[in-house]
């Protein structure tokens, strides 16, 4: 699941949690998708008329080694135009083949000017990334996000 929040939402969430209206205790990700086996960072754009179309590149530290791959995927029932910047840990990533590949989320993203956000995206060889987006632009965007992470040989 992605989520977005503008300064606006920001506010709203250091309101809340200042009053004690939100005071459910903070559960990490990280809790429970085990040991982070590496890194990634990406940079990508999203131009969006119904069907979205998302593009861009990024670096994977694994093992001691930097790798690049390109960024490509879609949205459905988006409109708009953003750019992002992410970072993100990886976990269950046991053979450097195995990062390949199409990677699932449910996403929404409401960006005006600029937003952050975070996901966990997963992809069918059980590699799971967390990561943690900031954007810029103009986009409203809700339901499945498919992105596929494709390393530069």
């Amino acid at each position: 699941m992605s989520i977005s929040i503008n300064r606006r939402g920001i506010a709203l969430a250091a309101l809340l949690f200042g009053t004690g209206l939100a005071a459910a205790p903070t559960v990490h990700a990280a809790d429970t998708l085990g040991t982070p086996v590496g890194h990634v960072t990406l940079s990508a754009r999203s131009a969006d008329v119904g069907i979205g179309y998302t593009w861009g590149d990024g670096t994977l530290t694994y093992g001691h080694q930097t790798y690049h791959f390109k960024v490509t995927g879609a949205n459905i029932a988006a409109v708009g135009y953003s750019a992002l910047k992410a970072e993100g840990t990886v976990y269950n990533l046991k053979h450097l083949h195995d990062f390949d590949g199409s990677y699932g989320a449910l996403a929404g993203e409401a960006t005006l000017d600029k937003g952050l956000g975070g996901a966990v995206l997963t992809n069918s060889n059980g590699v799971r990334i967390k990561i943690e987006t900031a954007t810029q632009g103009a986009r409203l965007a809700a339901g499945a996000q498919g992105l596929t992470f494709t390393l530069s040989r």
